[in-house]
């Protein structure tokens, strides 16, 4: 199939993820990945869904509705599928992402491993735009509180830090998530995860030393 040139997504594949403060530069991620990521647009796009640019990153659409994205990690390119949640995954590819609850993704490091899962890529994306169809919604748990966009970044950007931060205790999790979203301007919402990052990484809960 021949893809027909996205002037956005170009641009995302040259100059990589914008929302990523070494967008344009060497320094990217999606420098890393190129191959993969056209691997992936490719599958996706043989489905028939929509490429848009959303958020810095290619989303594809089915009438609108996000269906699939694709991104990158320090350590992995990845398909991630918004409703994943609800797809059967018969062949047991899917990844929650700490506590997101309703999406899934499948992490690749190379592009042979891609190539080698194609096939059912393709039937899961299938199976997503069938979910998307049908209207089926997704039933969160209780109010969980949105990860704030600067915290997801600095997890892009710091592999060991995510993992850290989604090893702690789910009531930890969420008081660095309701604290680090309380300002307004993005650079003090930044300053915030600074500050704290080393305190994440020494599994300590924002207000552990009032308990001791």
């Amino acid at each position: 199939m021949k893809i027909e040139l996205n002037p956005k997504v170009d641009k995302y594949l040259i100059d990589g993820c914008m929302r990523c403060k070494y967008g344009g530069t060497l320094q990217c991620k999606v420098n890393d990945w190129r191959e993969e990521l056209e691997l992936f647009r490719q599958i996706v796009l043989e489905s028939g869904l929509t490429e848009e640019i959303k958020w810095g990153v290619p989303v594809y659409t089915f009438n609108g509705k996000n269906v699939v994205m694709v991104n990158t990690l320090k350590e992995s390119a990845n398909i991630v599928f918004f409703k994943g949640v609800l797809l059967s995954d018969k062949h047991k590819i899917l990844q929650q992402q700490g506590n997101i609850q309703s999406s899934r993704l499948v992490k690749f490091t190379n592009t042979k491993e891609i190539e080698k899962l194609k096939d059912v890529l393709s039937l899961y994306i299938s199976e997503a735009i069938e979910i998307e169809k049908s209207g089926k919604k997704i039933e969160l748990k209780k109010n969980p509180e949105p990860v704030p966009d600067e915290l997801l970044l600095a997890f892009e950007e710091d592999s060991l830090f995510k993992n850290a931060f989604y090893t702690l205790t789910p009531g930890r999790q969420r008081g660095y998530i309701i604290y680090f979203s309380q300002p307004k301007q993005t650079q003090t919402r930044e300053r915030r995860i600074e500050k704290y990052k080393q305190q994440i990484l020494d599994g300590v809960g924002l207000n552990d030393k009032y308990k001791r």
